[in-house]
């Protein structure tokens, strides 16, 4: 009979859905690891292509601008320092397929139509993380660079070690790039319940008054302005990561 011949496919989706052991997680955790390493390797080498542009045009142009003078006092500081910068020039070239590795590692607590929303997700991560770069770039460090060249006695010479140097504007730049990714934690702490639109709303006083103490120890001096030009994206980050969890509370 022909209908004896007929099988049923069950479909690939369901295969997917089937629950997977904790050995099965650390293999899956260790090829999203290698695969984020492969990426930053990439990045890196090409970095060091254009190293040379990189310090000479982008890192060490903040302390041209604030007048800040730099010296080298380590036999290999400059080779350590050009490695240096390759390597954090390659996570940063990176961060699409980091994110979209940490994404795809979690994706199976996700719903089915929320895993469609993966790739807009890494965009909207990698955009939060270079505009909290270029926040700290282009309006952090020119602040704090001019006043920590210009302060103290007119009789003491304000030198810079190199090394010294760049640990602080590689810092500076990659803490905003992470602080900007608050509207991204806010989703990822909702989606498993830790974090809800009605607690953020709850202690919002509370969070914009750790805002203000926050820019006031990041901002240096006691410059009101400057420290309102932090807070600001801040509280406005604050704002928008209630959006996010609630909008995430939704899809739940």
């Amino acid at each position: 009979m022909a209908s004896e011949d007929i099988t049923i496919i069950e479909p690939e989706e369901e295969e997917s859905e089937k629950e997977m052991t904790f050995l099965e997680h650390l293999e899956e955790l260790r090829w999203r690891i290698i695969y984020s390493l492969i990426g930053l390797l990439a990045g890196a080498l090409l970095c060091w292509i254009f190293v040379d542009f990189l310090v000479d045009k982008i890192l060490l142009l903040p302390a041209r601008n604030s007048g800040v003078k730099l010296q080298n006092l380590k036999p290999f500081g400059q080779l350590m320092l050009y490695f240096e910068v390759a390597i954090v020039g390659g996570a940063i070239l990176s961060l699409p397929n980091i994110f979209y590795q940490f994404w795809k590692f979690i994706s199976p607590a996700l719903r089915k139509n929320e895993r469609r929303y993966i790739t807009a997700i890494v965009a909207f991560s990698t955009l939060c993380f270079l505009i909290g770069v270029s926040f700290a770039y282009f309006i952090m460090l020119p602040s704090s660079l001019k006043f920590a060249a210009q302060f103290g006695s007119s009789e003491i010479k304000n030198v810079f070690a190199i090394d010294e140097y760049m640990n602080i504007i590689i810092s500076i730049m990659l803490g905003s790039g992470l602080v900007f990714e608050l509207p991204m934690i806010s989703f990822f702490l909702t989606k498993i319940g830790i974090l809800t639109p009605a607690f953020m709303r709850k202690y919002r006083r509370h969070a914009i008054v750790i805002i203000f103490i926050a820019a006031a120890f990041l901002t240096p001096g006691t410059d009101p302005v400057s420290q309102i030009i932090l807070a600001a994206p801040l509280v406005l980050l604050y704002e928008i990561s209630i959006i996010i969890s609630k909008f995430a509370r939704k899809k739940t």
